[in-house]
């Protein structure tokens, strides 16, 4: 083919249509496969590469589909028919670290654990914490805007980045943002980026806003209720009083006894971990900096109130062996068949009520709905289980159903179809809903203007 011709005369070497790559990019953690197939995949090595596959794609209109680590919930960088899979997975230096400005400047291709690695000398992190990080990038999480377990209190990724250079679909390269903490020079095209997907223009390299380590101790709690309602209204009173503890994690009865099953496996975090399961939810509070101490007296006092039965972690090294045990979540639900794991978010008041719905959901549809949730800024992760007898062939149709339940009782509460992972291709068709029919217009006028081929991962985010 032509293009294949031209991308092997541009970047030799970069270019694959080997069946084992294009293979692996039909998929992501989500748990859908695309009957589709790339065009070839092209493992960028730098700027230059970038800039040379998307002036030949806009040349000969051949779609670009941006992808980094692979480890997406929605779909958002699965390959399609024809397409050219852009690897950024390769770009995976940090370029510069300035402790004065509290900047770095990393390629899209930079893991988040290993980011946190490098700054870590200088006393300084970056606060996105996906329960990902050891295997996502920056440059997905930049994609999706996303959280993590922190996010609650410093903030998704939007708040923790200053500046971008972006890739647009012609091949231009440009600067979006600037350094400085404040900038107000027209329109804000860096944040517009942060969570567009790869819809927009790929980004190659990104200046991060990060923040000194507070050394003081850290506090963490373990509250268990005898219902997730209880649990969750717990945490709802918690941040009504203003109180901002690092990390606020819920996990249901069925959460808990899937993580335990998974220790027990020797599945699980290192070390002696605690068992998670007995009453009917649990709830992690993860307090830090210098009012670590007042803030979990406060916490103690409302959890106990709610009914809650509360032990503190023994030390710092018992609240991150807590924390590890939730981030293992989701092992913990692919040993019960497949997960679905989707993602919504409610006003933090309407928690008991979406917890609820799930648990209505799950018995009307008769699939396990294990329930993880960021319960300080109200995004649940609620997990449909697949059986195996039933994922044989895909996603069968009773899972997507129990989808829809969900995403239209999030809204109905006035809620969100999607708080980090991102819309891809597998929330689209509820995006008119969500949106209503003049926004997702203004949407994709903007979509236009970036992007007026469609070349940028079509049929993706809007």
């Amino acid at each position: 083919m032509p293009i294949l011709d031209a991308l092997q005369q541009e970047v030799g070497p970069a270019v694959s249509t080997a069946d084992e790559d294009l293979e692996k990019v039909r998929t992501d953690r989500g748990g859908w496969t695309t009957p589709e197939r790339a065009l070839a995949v092209v493992r960028a090595r730098g700027i230059d590469d970038v800039r040379a596959v998307l002036r030949l794609a806009t040349a000969t209109r051949t779609p670009v589909v941006p992808r980094g680590a692979g480890t997406g919930l929605a779909g958002g960088a699965i390959g399609t028919e024809g397409a050219i899979v852009l690897d950024l997975a390769g770009m995976d230096r940090v370029l510069g670290i300035d402790a004065a400005d509290e900047t770095a400047v990393v390629q899209p291709g930079v893991v988040t654990d290993d980011l946190a690695r490098a700054l870590e000398p200088h006393g300084l992190w970056w606060p996105p914490d996906p329960a990902s990080r050891a295997i996502s990038t920056v440059g997905g999480n930049i994609a999706t805007n996303a959280g993590g377990l922190l996010c609650a209190k410093y903030g998704v990724t939007r708040q923790s980045v200053r500046a971008l250079k972006v890739v647009l679909a012609d091949g231009a390269l440009v600067d979006l943002g600037r350094p400085t903490v404040k900038d107000v020079t027209g329109y804000d095209l860096a944040g517009l980026m942060i969570g567009s997907e790869g819809t927009l223009g790929v980004v190659v390299e990104a200046t991060l806003g990060l923040r000194r380590i507070d050394r003081a101790p850290t506090v963490t709690l373990a509250a268990t209720f005898d219902s997730v309602r209880e649990a969750a209204a717990a945490s709802a009173a918690i941040t009504a009083t203003g109180l901002r503890p690092a990390a606020l994690e819920l996990m249901d009865a069925a959460s808990c006894a899937a993580i335990d099953a998974l220790v027990a496996a020797g599945g699980g975090p290192e070390g002696d971990v605690p068992s998670l399961s007995g009453r009917g939810a649990f709830l992690l509070v993860h307090c830090d900096g210098a009012s670590a101490e007042a803030d979990a007296t406060t916490a103690v006092r409302l959890l106990e109130a709610a009914g809650g039965d509360v032990t503190r972690a023994a030390d710092p090294a018992a609240g991150e062996a807590l924390l590890a045990l939730r981030r293992s979540a989701h092992p913990a639900f692919a040993r019960l068949g497949e997960p679905l794991i989707e993602d919504v978010a409610v006003p933090r008041s309407r928690l008991p009520e979406m917890f609820e719905a799930v648990e209505e959901i799950a018995a009307r549809h008769g699939l396990p709905i294990p329930v993880i949730a960021h319960a300080g800024d109200g995004n649940l992760h609620p997990n449909v289980v697949i059986p195996p007898h039933l994922a044989t062939g895909g996603i069968p149709d009773v899972a997507w159903a129990a989808a829809e339940d969900l995403f239209r009782a999030a809204m109905d509460l006035g809620g969100t179809l999607t708080g980090e992972h991102g819309v891809g291709i597998l929330k689209r068709r509820w995006l008119e809903d969500a949106l209503g029919e003049d926004v997702l217009a203004l949407g994709r006028r903007v979509k236009a203007a970036f992007d007026p081929l469609g070349i940028l991962n079509p049929g993706k985010a809007i």
